[in-house]
């Protein structure tokens, strides 16, 4: 959406108001949330759009700087069934997402608030979008599936009688969206002024989609892109996942001690659980020192 407003062209050569302020030509790919991680992990692209969980696993063997929250989960991330009353009836039964990700760690999470063990509760791997179409269409008996959006609200509506069990606004800014940057391109010339770009040009979209006079068409737009949702379905989507819509809100949330003594130990754990990460997680706050840094500097 951020070319299609200007600010930033996308494509190879060419730049966008907000490249030529800062001087650097930024790429963008829109490709699967699976193909991310893969592209970002093998150092074929410079950034990523990714969670505070999933990142663990690529920043174990690329060193890692997290620039920017961009927002939080808060009931973006469902699980949902049909013919399952409660959760208790759902001990026992298959339930489809992607595994050892951050769709199973807030299956985990949200079953842990509820005083559950989830090993109760058999997890079977599945890519999100092949799961709530299977979902949707009652094929192969798939009963419960842990998906994000835009599949939570696709199934709701595709399916009626089906429900949320539980959703990720019950584990309140654990599981954070962010914009993370190698290391090694950091250090690359003009790597800097990419940072800074890609700050400025998020803030700039929130400010569209608070704008009165842009929001809507800014919403559709997204919405295109995303998943061709209508606005009335992303007006919801915008309140499921809460954006740090400015620089403070984002210094605050990656300053806090929640976040550094409760939230990334909790996702450290789970990660080394699984075995998502080669090796012990290392985690910093703008020291460096860390295997994934969370560097505030970017935003000021």
């Amino acid at each position: 959406m951020a070319s299609d407003v200007g600010l930033i062209d996308g494509e190879a050569g060419k730049m966008g108001s907000l490249e030529k302020k800062h001087n650097v030509d930024i790429e963008l790919k829109l490709v699967s949330y699976d193909s991310c991680i893969t592209l970002y992990g093998t150092s074929q692209a410079d950034a990523v759009c990714i969670t505070n969980i999933d990142i663990l696993g690529p920043a174990a063997s690329r060193k890692s700087v997290a620039i920017l929250p961009t927002s939080t989960s808060n009931g973006a991330d469902a699980c949902i069934v049909a013919g399952i009353d409660s959760v208790d009836a759902l001990v026992g039964k298959k339930t489809h997402g992607l595994e050892k990700s951050v769709s199973q760690f807030c299956f985990d999470r949200c079953l842990e608030k509820l005083g559950k063990s989830p090993k109760e509760f058999p997890f079977t791997n599945m890519d999100p979008e092949q799961a709530a179409q299977a979902f949707q269409l009652k094929k192969d008996s798939i009963e419960s599936i842990m998906v994000w959006n835009p599949f939570v609200m696709q199934t709701l509506v595709t399916r009626p009688e089906s429900k949320v069990l539980f959703d990720s606004s019950s584990i309140p800014e654990e599981i954070i969206d962010m914009v993370v940057v190698g290391a090694d391109s950091l250090k690359k010339p003009g790597g800097k002024d990419f940072a800074a770009a890609i700050v400025e040009t998020f803030y700039a979209m929130n400010q569209r989609m608070n704008d009165p006079a842009t929001m809507d068409k800014t919403l559709v737009g997204i919405g295109e892109k995303f998943a061709k949702l209508q606005l009335d379905d992303m007006k919801k989507v915008v309140t499921q996942t809460r954006f740090y819509g400015n620089p403070e809100e984002a210094k605050q949330l990656f300053s806090s001690d929640k976040f550094k003594s409760e939230t990334m130990p909790i996702v450290s754990q789970f990660c080394e659980r699984y075995g998502l990460t080669s090796k012990p997680t290392s985690v910093s706050y703008g020291t460096g020192e860390g295997m994934i840094d969370f560097d505030t500097s970017f935003l000021k």
